[in-house]
């Protein structure tokens, strides 16, 4: 049985609504209305929405014309996905700055360790000065929680929203946790609830003194991570953030090559499995890079600059751009490669521009099946004779 790990000072940040929030400090005038961020079209998805908006029932990836329907006085903003990614990188700085050991989870999350700090002042009184400094300095609005590991202290911060603070002391989580219904704890999706829920389990409390052969017997392995968060435990650390990982892969031809059409298809089945690997990871991405090798060993290659994603759609489109201005001479090719880098942790972004909720359910599906058949498993109809075929080299992260 894992014992929980009860010496540790684990703080959770989380930015309030984040797209949103940095929408209302370039615009002040659309403070306290409803807002959504996202495409406004018949088949775009709400990426984020405001709290005058959720009181409507609007939510993440929820249809935009499903959520005008709830409110009609919705105003819709596109969104600026290089503008959210500046002032991520801007709280990432000021948290580094201050802190020991800080893991970015996402472009609006950050998990900082601080044990031991308590032998020199108060961990609380330095997790909430350090979020007023995060305020002041942003003028961003940012909840936090603390406790002795991650999933309490998240739970901690999602409690004390919009822009609040919650501490749980030592010994006293699974008190916390108790009164809460079971939708509360992190990564327990809406079939388990609502299985879960049939089983007549609607809080924690509840779910906690379910025998844990029980829910092994119900749900698995899930079953142990269910009784775990139940019961407040956590032991998984705060993994230090870098901007510097990467993940490539390179395809070398058996016979040098001149046909851009091969040749794009390649690159096409490339990104799809790195795209996957990102995903499985809980990665994304900030930077695309194409090399290229002609056949006299003469190597070049470009990258861009692009805001965090893992959608395959939009890697692809960027890449065969960059192939379009690498490929010059038309002499032949024996190598081709491509790049992710400056990853950071997190989970798939909507895109604001081109999502819509088909391509999101699709990418969700295609993801599902490679993960329980193997990533060759769903395939691009145009890659299918060369995804299994394709040599790969270097299909690594690098620190």
């Amino acid at each position: 049985m894992i014992k929980p790990v009860t010496h540790r000072s684990i703080i959770h940040f989380d930015l309030d609504a984040f797209y949103v929030s940095v929408e209302l400090l370039r615009n002040p005038q659309l403070k306290g209305l409803p807002l959504a961020i996202g495409a406004n079209s018949r088949r775009g998805v709400v990426a984020s929405c405001s709290y005058e908006a959720r009181k409507f029932g609007i939510h993440a990836a929820m249809p935009m014309m499903l959520a005008k329907q709830l409110c009609p006085d919705l105003l819709v903003v596109s969104g600026d996905m290089d503008a959210y990614s500046q002032f991520s990188k801007a709280v990432s700085e000021i948290i580094g700055e201050a802190s020991p050991v800080f893991e970015k989870a996402s472009i609006d999350e950050f998990y900082i360790d601080i044990t031991g700090m308590d032998t020199y002042f108060g961990s609380y009184r330095w997790a909430g000065e350090l979020r007023q400094k995060i305020m002041k300095e942003t003028e961003l609005p940012i909840s936090m929680g603390l406790s002795v590991n991650k999933l309490v202290s998240k739970v901690a911060t999602n409690e004390s929203k919009p822009n609040g603070q919650h501490y749980v002391k030592n010994g006293v989580e699974r008190d916390f946790l108790a009164p809460l219904p079971i939708q509360k704890i992190p990564m327990i999706g809406d079939k388990t609830t609502q299985f879960l829920v049939d089983m007549g389990i609607k809080t924690v409390r509840t779910l906690r003194e379910m025998p844990l052969r029980m829910l092994q017997s119900a749900f698995g392995k899930v079953g142990t991570g269910l009784w775990q968060k139940a019961n407040a435990i956590d032991n998984s650390p705060v993994i230090p953030y870098t901007d510097r990982k990467s993940i490539s892969t390179e395809c070398t031809f058996d016979q040098d090559t001149i046909d851009t059409k091969k040749l794009k298809t390649i690159l096409v089945a490339m990104i799809e499995k790195l795209g996957y690997q990102l995903r499985a990871d809980n990665k994304l991405t900030a930077c695309i890079a194409v090399k290229i090798r002609y056949s006299n060993f003469d190597t070049h290659s470009k990258q861009k600059q692009i805001p965090y994603t893992s959608s395959d759609q939009f890697l692809i489109a960027t890449a065969m751009d960059l192939f379009d201005q690498l490929y010059s001479r038309r002499m032949l090719l024996r190598l081709v490669g491509i790049r992710f880098s400056k990853l950071v942790p997190g989970n798939y972004q909507i895109r604001l521009f081109e999502d819509t909720e088909e391509q999101i359910k699709l990418l969700s599906a295609m993801d599902h099946i490679k993960g329980k058949y193997g990533p060759e498993s769903v395939v691009r109809a145009n890659t299918m004779d060369l995804s299994s075929r394709i040599r790969m080299e270097h299909h690594v992260f690098h620190g």
